[in-house]
Protein backbone atom coordinates (compact mmCIF):
# COMPACT_ATOMS: atom_id res chain seq x y z
CA UNK A 1 0.00 0.00 0.00
CA UNK A 2 1.46 3.36 -0.82
CA UNK A 3 2.22 5.80 1.72
CA UNK A 4 0.56 8.86 2.13
CA UNK A 5 1.19 11.94 4.02
CA UNK A 6 -0.23 15.32 4.79
CA UNK A 7 2.78 17.75 4.41
CA UNK A 8 1.18 21.27 4.64
CA UNK A 9 -1.59 23.04 6.22
CA UNK A 10 -3.16 26.55 6.27
CA UNK A 11 -5.54 28.55 7.61
CA UNK A 12 -7.06 32.10 6.21
CA UNK A 13 -8.86 34.35 9.21
CA UNK A 14 -11.48 36.61 7.81
CA UNK A 15 -10.82 40.48 8.53
CA UNK A 16 -13.78 41.46 11.08
CA UNK A 17 -14.21 39.90 14.58
CA UNK A 18 -17.95 39.78 16.99
CA UNK A 19 -17.26 39.33 20.40
CA UNK A 20 -19.89 37.60 23.05
CA UNK A 21 -21.10 41.06 23.85
CA UNK A 22 -21.63 42.38 20.83
CA UNK A 23 -23.66 39.42 19.51
CA UNK A 24 -25.55 39.49 22.64
CA UNK A 25 -26.19 43.58 22.84
CA UNK A 26 -27.51 43.15 19.43
CA UNK A 27 -29.67 39.38 20.04
CA UNK A 28 -31.26 41.63 22.88
CA UNK A 29 -31.79 44.35 20.92
CA UNK A 30 -33.73 41.99 18.54
CA UNK A 31 -35.87 40.48 21.26
CA UNK A 32 -36.99 43.97 22.60
CA UNK A 33 -38.24 44.92 19.44
CA UNK A 34 -40.09 41.70 19.06
CA UNK A 35 -41.62 41.70 22.50
CA UNK A 36 -42.74 45.30 21.52
CA UNK A 37 -44.74 44.27 18.70
CA UNK A 38 -45.91 41.61 19.76
CA UNK A 39 -47.14 42.85 23.20
CA UNK A 40 -50.52 42.36 22.65
CA UNK A 41 -50.61 38.26 21.63
CA UNK A 42 -48.16 37.78 24.28
CA UNK A 43 -50.12 39.24 26.77
CA UNK A 44 -53.50 37.23 25.21
CA UNK A 45 -50.42 33.65 25.38
CA UNK A 46 -50.89 33.46 21.33
CA UNK A 47 -47.22 34.46 21.06
CA UNK A 48 -44.60 33.45 23.52
CA UNK A 49 -42.22 36.31 24.91
CA UNK A 50 -38.02 35.92 23.54
CA UNK A 51 -35.69 35.59 26.64
CA UNK A 52 -32.48 37.50 26.36
CA UNK A 53 -29.48 35.70 26.16
CA UNK A 54 -26.07 36.70 27.94
CA UNK A 55 -22.36 36.39 27.39
CA UNK A 56 -22.09 34.00 29.94
CA UNK A 57 -24.82 31.93 29.29
CA UNK A 58 -22.68 31.60 26.04
CA UNK A 59 -19.67 30.69 27.47
CA UNK A 60 -20.97 28.09 29.58
CA UNK A 61 -23.01 26.26 26.86
CA UNK A 62 -20.51 26.26 24.28
CA UNK A 63 -16.66 27.80 25.44
CA UNK A 64 -16.83 30.30 22.88
CA UNK A 65 -16.05 33.69 23.42
CA UNK A 66 -15.42 35.35 19.66
CA UNK A 67 -16.05 34.27 16.43
CA UNK A 68 -15.06 35.90 13.06
CA UNK A 69 -17.06 36.97 9.91
CA UNK A 70 -16.26 37.09 6.34
CA UNK A 71 -18.83 40.09 6.02
CA UNK A 72 -20.33 41.74 9.67
CA UNK A 73 -22.78 44.36 8.53
CA UNK A 74 -26.31 43.53 9.08
CA UNK A 75 -25.22 41.03 11.49
CA UNK A 76 -25.74 42.98 14.73
CA UNK A 77 -28.26 45.45 13.24
CA UNK A 78 -31.77 44.08 15.02
CA UNK A 79 -33.64 45.06 12.38
CA UNK A 80 -31.23 42.76 9.84
CA UNK A 81 -29.71 40.32 11.94
CA UNK A 82 -27.60 38.61 9.02
CA UNK A 83 -24.25 39.23 6.90
CA UNK A 84 -25.00 41.79 4.03
CA UNK A 85 -23.83 40.03 1.23
CA UNK A 86 -23.80 41.67 -2.08
CA UNK A 87 -24.75 39.35 -5.09
CA UNK A 88 -21.58 38.74 -6.86
CA UNK A 89 -21.76 38.76 -11.02
CA UNK A 90 -20.65 35.53 -12.13
CA UNK A 91 -17.50 36.97 -13.92
CA UNK A 92 -16.38 37.84 -9.94
CA UNK A 93 -13.94 34.90 -8.16
CA UNK A 94 -16.88 33.53 -5.60
CA UNK A 95 -16.31 34.51 -1.58
CA UNK A 96 -15.64 30.75 -0.84
CA UNK A 97 -12.87 30.61 -3.58
CA UNK A 98 -11.24 33.65 -2.69
CA UNK A 99 -11.44 32.20 1.22
CA UNK A 100 -9.92 28.70 0.12
CA UNK A 101 -6.94 30.10 -1.91
CA UNK A 102 -5.53 32.06 0.43
CA UNK A 103 -5.29 28.84 3.17
CA UNK A 104 -4.42 26.87 0.06
CA UNK A 105 -1.45 29.18 -0.54
CA UNK A 106 -0.20 28.57 3.12
CA UNK A 107 -0.56 24.93 2.78
CA UNK A 108 1.46 25.21 -0.24
CA UNK A 109 3.97 27.27 0.93
CA UNK A 110 4.48 25.07 4.27
CA UNK A 111 4.48 21.80 1.95
CA UNK A 112 7.26 23.76 -0.42
CA UNK A 113 4.90 22.79 -3.64
CA UNK A 114 4.02 25.31 -6.15
CA UNK A 115 -0.11 25.07 -7.41
CA UNK A 116 0.89 23.06 -10.43
CA UNK A 117 2.17 20.15 -8.39
CA UNK A 118 -1.21 19.37 -7.30
CA UNK A 119 -3.08 17.23 -9.50
CA UNK A 120 -6.86 17.47 -7.57
CA UNK A 121 -8.42 19.69 -5.53
CA UNK A 122 -11.35 18.66 -2.91
CA UNK A 123 -13.63 21.07 -1.43
CA UNK A 124 -14.73 20.19 1.72
CA UNK A 125 -17.60 22.27 3.72
CA UNK A 126 -20.86 22.12 5.35
CA UNK A 127 -22.11 24.50 3.11
CA UNK A 128 -21.47 25.78 -0.72
CA UNK A 129 -22.72 28.97 -2.36
CA UNK A 130 -24.01 27.41 -5.10
CA UNK A 131 -24.45 23.90 -6.66
CA UNK A 132 -22.43 24.23 -9.79
CA UNK A 133 -19.94 24.77 -11.25
CA UNK A 134 -18.12 23.28 -8.11
CA UNK A 135 -16.31 25.94 -5.79
CA UNK A 136 -13.60 23.24 -5.87
CA UNK A 137 -12.92 23.44 -10.11
CA UNK A 138 -13.06 27.76 -9.75
CA UNK A 139 -10.57 27.00 -7.03
CA UNK A 140 -8.43 24.80 -9.89
CA UNK A 141 -8.75 27.41 -12.58
CA UNK A 142 -7.75 30.47 -10.17
CA UNK A 143 -5.11 28.60 -8.03
CA UNK A 144 -3.29 27.01 -11.86
CA UNK A 145 -4.02 23.49 -10.31
CA UNK A 146 -3.52 20.59 -12.88
CA UNK A 147 -6.00 17.56 -12.75
CA UNK A 148 -9.37 17.55 -11.89
CA UNK A 149 -11.67 19.01 -8.57
CA UNK A 150 -14.36 18.48 -6.91
CA UNK A 151 -16.96 19.16 -4.12
CA UNK A 152 -18.04 17.71 -1.62
CA UNK A 153 -20.48 17.92 1.85
CA UNK A 154 -20.57 15.88 5.46
CA UNK A 155 -21.25 18.98 7.74
CA UNK A 156 -18.88 18.82 9.73
CA UNK A 157 -16.84 15.70 9.10
CA UNK A 158 -16.39 16.95 5.86
CA UNK A 159 -12.70 17.78 6.40
CA UNK A 160 -11.87 14.38 7.51
CA UNK A 161 -14.07 12.41 4.97
CA UNK A 162 -12.42 14.79 2.32
CA UNK A 163 -8.71 13.57 3.76
CA UNK A 164 -9.66 10.15 3.45
CA UNK A 165 -10.76 10.51 -0.25
CA UNK A 166 -7.56 12.26 -0.81
CA UNK A 167 -5.38 9.95 0.33
CA UNK A 168 -7.19 6.95 -1.19
CA UNK A 169 -7.04 8.69 -4.30
CA UNK A 170 -3.60 8.59 -3.88
CA UNK A 171 -3.34 5.01 -3.30
CA UNK A 172 -5.73 4.15 -6.30
CA UNK A 173 -3.64 6.14 -8.51
CA UNK A 174 -5.61 8.92 -9.61
CA UNK A 175 -3.40 11.47 -7.65
CA UNK A 176 -0.25 12.04 -6.83
CA UNK A 177 -0.84 15.33 -4.55
CA UNK A 178 -3.92 16.56 -3.43
CA UNK A 179 -4.92 20.16 -1.66
CA UNK A 180 -7.97 19.52 0.63
CA UNK A 181 -9.98 22.94 1.23
CA UNK A 182 -12.64 23.94 3.75
CA UNK A 183 -14.07 27.18 3.08
CA UNK A 184 -16.53 27.84 5.92
CA UNK A 185 -18.17 30.44 5.06
CA UNK A 186 -20.95 29.77 8.09
CA UNK A 187 -22.42 33.33 9.14
CA UNK A 188 -25.20 33.13 6.06
CA UNK A 189 -26.83 30.17 7.41
CA UNK A 190 -26.59 31.01 11.14
CA UNK A 191 -29.75 32.26 12.61
CA UNK A 192 -29.38 35.65 14.54
CA UNK A 193 -32.41 35.78 15.81
CA UNK A 194 -32.45 32.36 17.65
CA UNK A 195 -30.97 32.44 21.47
CA UNK A 196 -30.02 28.78 21.36
CA UNK A 197 -27.71 29.32 18.08
CA UNK A 198 -27.17 32.82 17.22
CA UNK A 199 -23.89 32.65 19.15
CA UNK A 200 -22.41 28.94 17.56
CA UNK A 201 -20.66 29.46 14.65
CA UNK A 202 -17.73 31.34 12.74
CA UNK A 203 -16.39 31.93 9.36
CA UNK A 204 -12.82 30.26 8.61
CA UNK A 205 -11.03 28.95 5.71
CA UNK A 206 -8.38 25.87 6.02
CA UNK A 207 -6.43 23.48 3.57
CA UNK A 208 -4.16 20.81 3.84
CA UNK A 209 -1.78 19.25 1.30
CA UNK A 210 -1.90 15.40 1.03
CA UNK A 211 0.63 13.66 -0.97
CA UNK A 212 2.72 10.53 -1.45
CA UNK A 213 4.89 9.87 0.91
CA UNK A 214 8.08 9.44 -1.46
CA UNK A 215 7.70 12.86 -3.04
CA UNK A 216 7.25 14.55 0.49
CA UNK A 217 9.61 17.09 2.24
CA UNK A 218 9.72 15.37 5.70
CA UNK A 219 10.04 18.24 7.81
CA UNK A 220 6.55 18.87 8.27
CA UNK A 221 5.25 15.49 7.03
CA UNK A 222 2.62 13.25 9.10
CA UNK A 223 2.33 9.71 7.92
CA UNK A 224 -1.61 8.96 7.77
CA UNK A 225 -1.95 4.96 9.68
CA UNK A 226 -5.45 4.77 9.99
CA UNK A 227 -8.66 6.09 8.44
CA UNK A 228 -12.23 5.36 10.12
CA UNK A 229 -15.43 6.95 9.07
CA UNK A 230 -19.24 6.43 9.70
CA UNK A 231 -22.67 8.09 8.92
CA UNK A 232 -25.74 7.58 10.03
CA UNK A 233 -29.16 9.47 9.52
CA UNK A 234 -30.03 11.85 11.90
CA UNK A 235 -32.36 15.35 11.55
CA UNK A 236 -31.39 16.55 15.18
CA UNK A 237 -28.86 18.71 12.87
CA UNK A 238 -30.12 20.42 10.07
CA UNK A 239 -30.50 22.59 7.82
CA UNK A 240 -33.12 22.34 4.84
CA UNK A 241 -32.26 25.26 2.46
CA UNK A 242 -32.03 24.26 -1.06
CA UNK A 243 -33.31 24.77 -4.31
CA UNK A 244 -36.37 23.48 -3.86
CA UNK A 245 -37.30 26.08 -1.58
CA UNK A 246 -38.27 28.32 -4.41
CA UNK A 247 -41.29 26.40 -4.92
CA UNK A 248 -43.46 26.94 -1.82
CA UNK A 249 -42.91 30.60 -1.81
CA UNK A 250 -44.97 30.63 2.04
CA UNK A 251 -42.22 28.99 3.18
CA UNK A 252 -39.20 29.79 1.47
CA UNK A 253 -37.68 31.86 4.68
CA UNK A 254 -38.67 30.03 7.36
CA UNK A 255 -36.25 29.44 10.39
CA UNK A 256 -35.64 25.65 9.27
CA UNK A 257 -34.15 26.67 6.02
CA UNK A 258 -31.03 28.02 8.71
CA UNK A 259 -29.28 25.76 10.78
CA UNK A 260 -31.30 24.12 13.29
CA UNK A 261 -30.38 21.26 15.81
CA UNK A 262 -32.00 19.63 19.12
CA UNK A 263 -28.77 20.06 21.26
CA UNK A 264 -29.40 17.61 24.35
CA UNK A 265 -30.14 14.66 21.39
CA UNK A 266 -27.42 15.35 20.33
CA UNK A 267 -25.08 15.12 22.81
CA UNK A 268 -26.87 12.74 24.31
CA UNK A 269 -26.83 10.57 20.80
CA UNK A 270 -23.82 11.50 18.98
CA UNK A 271 -21.34 11.23 22.14
CA UNK A 272 -21.72 7.95 22.55
CA UNK A 273 -21.02 7.14 19.01
CA UNK A 274 -17.72 9.15 18.80
CA UNK A 275 -15.90 6.93 21.42
CA UNK A 276 -17.52 3.58 20.12
CA UNK A 277 -16.09 4.79 17.07
CA UNK A 278 -12.57 5.60 18.32
CA UNK A 279 -12.41 2.66 20.54
CA UNK A 280 -13.20 0.22 17.57
CA UNK A 281 -10.37 1.99 15.25
CA UNK A 282 -7.73 1.69 18.22
CA UNK A 283 -8.49 -1.80 18.84
CA UNK A 284 -7.75 -2.48 15.32
CA UNK A 285 -4.26 -0.53 14.53
CA UNK A 286 -3.37 -1.61 18.57
CA UNK A 287 -3.05 1.51 19.91
CA UNK A 288 -3.63 3.07 23.29
CA UNK A 289 -5.17 6.57 23.54
CA UNK A 290 -2.47 7.17 26.23
CA UNK A 291 0.00 6.98 23.15
CA UNK A 292 -1.79 10.15 21.74
CA UNK A 293 0.61 13.29 21.69
CA UNK A 294 -2.68 15.00 21.08
CA UNK A 295 -6.11 15.10 19.82
CA UNK A 296 -7.31 17.51 17.22
CA UNK A 297 -10.54 17.10 17.78
CA UNK A 298 -13.88 18.97 16.19
CA UNK A 299 -14.51 22.44 18.02
CA UNK A 300 -18.24 22.44 18.16
CA UNK A 301 -18.67 22.71 21.80
CA UNK A 302 -16.38 22.20 24.90
CA UNK A 303 -18.81 20.36 26.87
CA UNK A 304 -18.64 17.62 24.06
CA UNK A 305 -14.84 17.63 23.80
CA UNK A 306 -14.05 17.89 27.51
CA UNK A 307 -16.57 14.29 27.47
CA UNK A 308 -14.48 12.52 24.36
CA UNK A 309 -11.20 13.51 26.20
CA UNK A 310 -12.25 12.03 29.84
CA UNK A 311 -13.59 9.03 28.03
CA UNK A 312 -10.36 8.48 26.12
CA UNK A 313 -7.73 9.80 28.36
CA UNK A 314 -9.58 9.80 32.00
CA UNK A 315 -9.53 12.92 34.14
CA UNK A 316 -6.51 15.75 34.99
CA UNK A 317 -5.79 15.44 30.92
CA UNK A 318 -3.34 18.75 30.17
CA UNK A 319 -4.43 21.29 27.99
CA UNK A 320 -2.01 21.05 25.41
CA UNK A 321 -2.72 17.38 25.04
CA UNK A 322 -6.70 18.49 23.48
CA UNK A 323 -5.79 22.34 22.54
CA UNK A 324 -9.67 24.15 22.22
CA UNK A 325 -9.49 27.13 19.29
CA UNK A 326 -13.49 27.27 19.69
CA UNK A 327 -13.53 29.95 22.16
CA UNK A 328 -12.03 32.79 19.27
CA UNK A 329 -13.16 31.25 16.49
CA UNK A 330 -16.79 29.07 17.63
CA UNK A 331 -17.87 26.14 15.76
CA UNK A 332 -16.34 26.57 12.04
CA UNK A 333 -17.60 23.34 11.42
CA UNK A 334 -15.36 20.82 9.12
CA UNK A 335 -12.66 23.47 9.82
CA UNK A 336 -12.00 23.44 13.96
CA UNK A 337 -9.99 19.94 13.44
CA UNK A 338 -7.95 21.32 11.36
CA UNK A 339 -6.98 24.99 13.00
CA UNK A 340 -6.47 22.67 16.24
CA UNK A 341 -4.02 20.35 13.78
CA UNK A 342 -2.53 23.71 12.19
CA UNK A 343 -1.67 25.35 15.10
CA UNK A 344 -0.53 22.26 17.57
CA UNK A 345 1.78 19.91 15.92
CA UNK A 346 4.74 22.68 15.39
CA UNK A 347 6.10 20.67 18.60
CA UNK A 348 6.07 17.08 16.70
CA UNK A 349 8.67 14.68 16.76
CA UNK A 350 9.46 11.91 14.98
CA UNK A 351 6.52 9.01 16.23
CA UNK A 352 5.08 11.00 17.59
CA UNK A 353 0.89 10.23 17.35
CA UNK A 354 -1.85 12.77 16.76
CA UNK A 355 -5.35 11.90 16.48
CA UNK A 356 -7.62 14.16 13.73
CA UNK A 357 -10.80 13.47 14.37
CA UNK A 358 -14.67 15.44 13.37
CA UNK A 359 -17.85 14.57 14.31
CA UNK A 360 -21.70 16.36 13.46
CA UNK A 361 -24.82 16.47 11.00
CA UNK A 362 -25.47 13.23 9.67
CA UNK A 363 -24.73 11.95 12.13
CA UNK A 364 -21.23 11.68 10.62
CA UNK A 365 -17.58 10.93 12.23
CA UNK A 366 -14.53 10.86 10.47
CA UNK A 367 -11.08 9.83 12.60
CA UNK A 368 -7.60 9.78 11.00
CA UNK A 369 -4.15 8.89 12.78
CA UNK A 370 -0.89 10.39 11.91
CA UNK A 371 2.33 9.59 12.53
CA UNK A 372 5.39 12.13 12.82
CA UNK A 373 7.54 11.44 10.22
Amino acid sequence: MKKVVISGSGLFVPPHAISNDELVDSYNAYVDLFNQQHESDIGEGKVTALPYSSSEFINKASGINSRYVMVKEGILDPNIMMPLIADQDSSELSMQASMGIEAAKQALEQAKLQAEDIDLVIVACAYTQRAYPAIAIEIQQALGTKGFAYDMLVACSSATFAIANAVNSIRGGMANRVLVINPELTSPQSNFKDRDSHFIFGDVATAVVVEKQELAHAENAFNVLSMNCMTEFSSNIRSNFGFVNRCDPDKADTPDKLFHQQGRKVFKELLPRIYQHLDKQFEAEQIKPEEFKRLWLHQANINMNMFVVKKLLGDNVEATTAPIVLDKFANTASAGSIIAFHENKADFVTGDLGLLCSFGAGYSIGSIVLEKC
